[in-house]
């Protein structure tokens, strides 16, 4: 991505998730980066696929980061506590996707029904994970589909636990708050 693309993407994001997709004109991302309507078209097309680049390249960014850390582990309990630990890492560092992606979840406009489906998958993936796991009798016996979205739920979670504090997460307090979500939800999850 060049430099007024990646500034284009940087901004749009900023703005949508301050103001909101609905409230964030053209005329502001453009006013914002610096450039021309052209030059904005030149790169997207649309306020529509500047948003859809947005949610595609975040949520590769989250299951990119999910694949790379699970796949070196064998133990299924291990798995979740680098899924749990990702999605804490990346509710800190990129707090505006998060909150656009949560913003539009709910609706049945295009953009909804996009977000909607993402999230769905990334849930299928936890979900797979977590059968194996109980397959292969590391993770207790349960409903793979609920406890998957329970750990999609910690996005929330964290993200809502992060704008009541009202600042940035020091490593150590994003280490606190996976070291919780371990102690309650993943200790749930262990056969006996």
């Amino acid at each position: 991505m060049n430099k007024t693309k990646r500034k284009i993407f940087e901004t749009s994001m900023k703005l949508f998730a301050e103001k909101g997709y609905d409230a964030t004109s053209i005329e502001e991302i453009t006013a914002t980066v610096g450039v021309a309507k052209g030059t904005l078209y030149y790169h997207f097309s649309s306020k529509e696929e500047i948003f859809n680049f947005l949610i595609e390249e975040g949520i590769k960014l989250l299951q990119n980061s999910i694949d790379i850390k699970t796949e070196k582990l064998d133990n299924y309990i291990d798995k979740i506590k680098a899924i749990v630990l990702i999605e804490i890492k990346i509710v800190n560092k990129y707090e505006d996707f998060i909150t656009i992606l949560l913003s539009q979840f709910y609706g049945k406009e295009a953009r909804n029904k996009m977000c909607q489906q993402h999230v769905f998958e990334y849930i299928g993936k936890i979900e797979k994970i977590v059968k194996e796991g109980m397959d292969k009798g590391q993770i207790k016996q349960g409903n793979p589909n609920v406890i998957a979205s329970e750990i999609y739920a910690l996005i929330a979670s964290t993200l809502v636990y992060k704008m009541k504090d009202g600042h940035d997460m020091e490593i150590a307090e994003v280490i606190k708050i996976y070291k919780e979500f371990e102690s309650t939800l993943v200790e749930g999850l262990k056969v006996k």
